[in-house]
């Protein structure tokens, strides 16, 4: 509907001048900015300014960035910069302190058996992945904004860097290697993953671990499947009774331990040949620079390990700050995380992340600040320094069988599926999409693929949505579409338009076609076809058009120019275009392409009921398509 239907009764044109405006009050003018200035500026701002030189403006301008770097602003800079500034002066040491120090305590018990488990994903000794639990999680609790947030080693990096480095430092086939070629080839993937880390990308594969599998021990699949047969219920335990628990039972540690004790009593690595961790070099590795040599191969698998990571760690941060009532910053957080790869892969760490699992294990532990961060630190550095012997004979199956504890939440997610559907079904498509091209394809190719089609979705709903007429309500000086009420003004020669997308390329044959529709602008003084979502109506002649541009977030140049050419349009059949609320950088656009030449600032109003009375008034000075309306303005 284009929001001119009403009856029309003849009668004289001096009768317009005696019409009541809606509500009884008067017509407001034109809210320019000289009128603005006039009514509520200074009078000493409005006045011309004498030109000056160029040398000392330059000068001034010069000076005032550096007047700007006082003292207070230094101190605001490190403040950003450094978060525990900021929140450790207000520290609740009576309140929080037993809760972080519980909490990180808890974590950090969890992280050394899943640090050692995702090492082996990663293809690297299980010793790095207790350097990924350690540097990591220092650095982050010093740089990040995240109070409730768990970085570390996380599974999906894992596999990511696991096939990249698989690929970059290649098993030799003959797998029968001396103690010396092991530690080479240990070595030369330890820096493969670590120069991984410095760039934040792998790659993963499937295909390592359906091959693997048909040279598996019976003893292996014994140990893991008595492994899971435990793990699995402790889990399952630990989530439904997540509110009765005081802490979270560590299913891991106490299975770490149980099968340290067993193999070593048993012999299983002598006797049957399992593969046990071995010994963990103490203390911390040297600081090296990662092998930069291979950073031009890794690029192209950077990229995907970046995205997940600051998604990942971002999408938690955000959700855990909304459900405690503070704030993160976006920005901060990826120079945390940054940093944090970037100076762990110095210590020969794989890339990291925050991970779903600990953080909610960190926030059911009763976890309240980044301190607890340091406690977790704490646990992995006594493993490092002194407990590290005790891990000799931990069989990897076991840690293997962590990795599928831990990953099967992953898993569990079809579960959300059906509701998924209910919400949104666009999303639900989204996310099937991504999921079979990741299963079929591969990780960063899958994740490609999701984000072109999410784009793609985002383009066809732009393109489908429906141009809203709008009436005045009665009582109110609020417009509203007219489709909600019948209880709404409709005044002939008048259409107000609101538009409620971006107007860009892929909008702006749209665009064109409902206004041309609305305003009866077909070639040739005919009237263009109805667009598939209008209703079949009889529109009155249009006089004055306003565009309600409150929904156009941004415009492009064909948008742009789009617009320039319906004022172009509606100047030449005499229809006045009014243009309501554009944002700043919409207007911008619009300037740079010609519309201001053919739209005067008097066109351009700040809301819609100031451009909408504007209109009355000019309808009601020029036209006698009023003559006679009083009954349709009351």
């Amino acid at each position: 509907m284009s929001g001119l239907l009403g009856a029309r009764t003849c009668s004289s044109p001096g009768e317009a001048s005696d019409l009541k405006y809606p509500l009884g009050t008067r017509l407001r003018e034109p809210l320019t900015e000289a009128r603005f200035q006039q009514l509520f500026g200074d009078e000493e701002q409005v006045q011309e300014l004498p030109t000056e030189p160029v040398g000392p403006k330059l000068c001034r301008m010069w000076r005032r960035p550096a007047s700007a770097c006082s003292r207070p602003g230094a101190w605001r800079l490190l403040q950003a910069r450094l978060p525990p500034l900021r929140w450790l002066p207000l520290y609740r040491w009576r309140a929080w302190l037993l809760g972080d120090a519980v909490a990180g305590v808890t974590v950090g018990v969890v992280h050394v058996p899943q640090g050692m488990a995702f090492a082996l994903l990663t293809s690297v000794p299980p010793v790095f992945g207790l350097y990924t639990s350690f540097f990591p999680v220092l650095i982050y609790s010093l740089l990040g904004t995240g109070r409730h947030l768990s970085t570390g080693t996380f599974a999906v990096l894992s596999l990511m860097t696991g096939s990249a480095v698989e690929r970059l430092v290649p098993e030799p086939l003959s797998r029968n290697l001396s103690g010396i070629e092991k530690e080479q080839l240990d070595a030369q993937r330890v820096g493969a993953a670590a120069a991984v880390a410095f760039g934040s990308g792998a790659l993963m594969t499937l295909a390592a671990v359906l091959t693997s599998l048909p040279r598996s021990s019976p003893a292996e699949l014994t140990i893991s499947a008595l492994s899971l047969a435990l793990l699995v219920p402790v889990k399952e335990l630990n989530v439904r009774f997540r509110d009765r628990l005081p802490t979270p039972i560590p299913g891991e540690i106490v299975m770490v331990l149980l099968a340290s004790v067993l193999c070593f009593t048993s012999s299983l690595d002598t006797k049957y040949n399992v593969q046990i961790v071995g010994l963990l070099p103490e203390g911390f590795p040297q600081p090296l620079l990662p092998s930069l040599a291979e950073l031009p191969r890794i690029l192209a698998d950077s990229l995907p390990i970046a995205l997940v990571t600051f998604a990942v760690s971002a999408s938690l941060a955000s959700m855990y700050a909304d459900k405690y009532s503070y704030t993160i910053d976006p920005n901060q957080e990826l120079l945390a995380h940054g940093v944090s790869n970037l100076i762990s892969s110095f210590f020969s760490c794989f890339p990291n992340s925050a991970s779903l699992a600990t953080t909610s294990l960190l926030v059911d532990a009763g976890g309240n600040t980044q301190l607890a961060g340091l406690f977790s630190c704490i646990v992995v550095l006594l493993v490092l320094l002194w407990l590290g012997p005790f891990f000799y004979y931990l069989p990897k199956a076991v840690l293997a069988c962590i990795n599928i504890s831990s990953m099967r939440q992953m898993f569990f997610q079809m579960q959300e599926l059906p509701q998924l559907w209910h919400i949104s079904r666009m999303d639900f498509a989204v996310w099937i999409v991504t999921w079979v091209a990741v299963v079929t394809l591969n990780v960063d190719l899958g994740l490609a693929v999701g984000v072109i089609f999410s784009m793609m979705t985002v383009v066809c709903r732009t393109q489908r949505v429906q141009c809203l007429a709008l009436g005045l309500a009665e009582g109110t000086e609020l417009y509203r579409p007219l489709r909600e009420s019948h209880r709404l003004l409709q005044v002939p020669g008048l259409c107000i338009l609101r538009y409620p997308t971006p107007l860009y390329f892929g909008t702006r044959g749209n665009f064109r076609r409902i206004l041309e529709w609305h305003l009866g602008l077909g070639e040739g003084g005919k009237a263009s076809p109805k667009p598939g979502n209008l209703p079949d109506t009889v529109a009155e002649p249009v006089r004055v058009v306003v565009l309600d541009f409150s929904g156009v977030t941004f415009a492009d140049a064909a948008g742009a120019r789009e617009v320039a050419q319906l004022a172009s349009r509606c100047r030449d059949v005499g229809i006045h275009l009014l243009l309501a609320q554009c944002n700043a950088s919409v207007l911008e656009t619009l300037a740079r392409a010609g519309v201001l030449d053919r739209v005067t600032p008097q066109q351009l109003f700040v809301s819609v009921q100031d451009a909408a009375a504007h209109a009355l008034e000019k309808l009601v000075r020029g036209s006698s398509v009023w003559s006679g309306s009083q009954e349709v303005l009351h």
